[in-house]
């Protein structure tokens, strides 16, 4: 489904990503884990197509389409979706609008009905109150608010990769409990999309288990391996990939 070949990336003259490989099939889950300042978040933007990332050198193929070049809005009609770290406040976009006409760029065939239905569905799920979708995106919620609207957002667009950067980060156990429901029921509505889980922690890792582990240290994959790799590193740090 997702495909990256010999990828380098870099902000100026600061490589961030070095010749890194890595292939998602279809219906998988893996994870990202690696200490801070890794390039996990770089990846995650240089794969969703941020101006300010440069690709140096690799390709990135999207099932058979090759979207290396493509900028961000065509990434995501591709079937690419990013939920951010630290995602952005937009005031005067109200979110029920953001929500609708992403869903429309996404799926122009579609009916109104067919969004309705998701979002009723995704609200529900997520605890998520109505009275945010007439504020602005993301404008006055809290860090768990703001998680639960990403998580929102991948029920209502059922992207074919989802990239999720630190979902897990800030979230109290409810919150994670919310987002780690979304995630479930992402993967049993969606089951040959894929997710790529970028994290430091175990905690969300409990509730959706990955089938691939991988450790990104200085822009590289230092190592890949099945869900007991987190068990290690909860027990030895990442030193013990290195």
């Amino acid at each position: 489904m997702l495909k990256i070949k010999n990828l380098s990336v870099s902000i100026g003259d600061k490589k961030l990503i070095n010749n890194l490989s890595l292939t998602i099939d279809s219906g998988t889950v893996h994870a990202c884990m690696g200490p801070n300042g890794s390039g996990k978040s770089s990846l995650s933007s240089a794969l969703m197509g941020h101006p300010n990332y440069k690709i140096d050198q690799g390709s990135i193929l999207l099932g058979e389409k090759d979207i290396t070049s493509l900028g961000a809005d065509k990434r995501a009609k591709a079937g690419l979706f990013l939920s951010l770290q630290q995602p952005y406040e937009i005031p005067g976009v109200v979110l029920s609008t953001f929500l609708r006409e992403s869903f429309r760029a996404l799926n122009p065939e579609a009916s109104l009905d067919l969004y309705l239905d998701r979002l009723a569905d995704a609200c529900d799920l997520l605890q998520f109150e109505r009275y945010f979708l007439d504020r602005g995106v993301h404008d006055g919620f809290s860090g768990g608010e703001k998680k639960r609207c990403e998580m929102l957002q991948l029920l209502i667009l059922q992207p074919k990769v989802a990239i999720l950067d630190e979902i897990d980060s800030g979230l109290d156990v409810d919150a994670l409990k919310c987002v780690a429901a979304g995630l479930q029921a992402f993967k049993k509505q969606c089951p040959r999309s894929s997710l790529l889980i970028i994290t430091h922690y175990q905690r969300i890792l409990d509730y959706i288990t990955p089938d691939v582990v991988h450790i990104l240290q200085d822009g590289q994959l230092r190592e890949s391996g099945d869900v007991s790799l987190v068990d290690r590193i909860e027990k030895y740090g990442y030193k013990s990939s290195e």
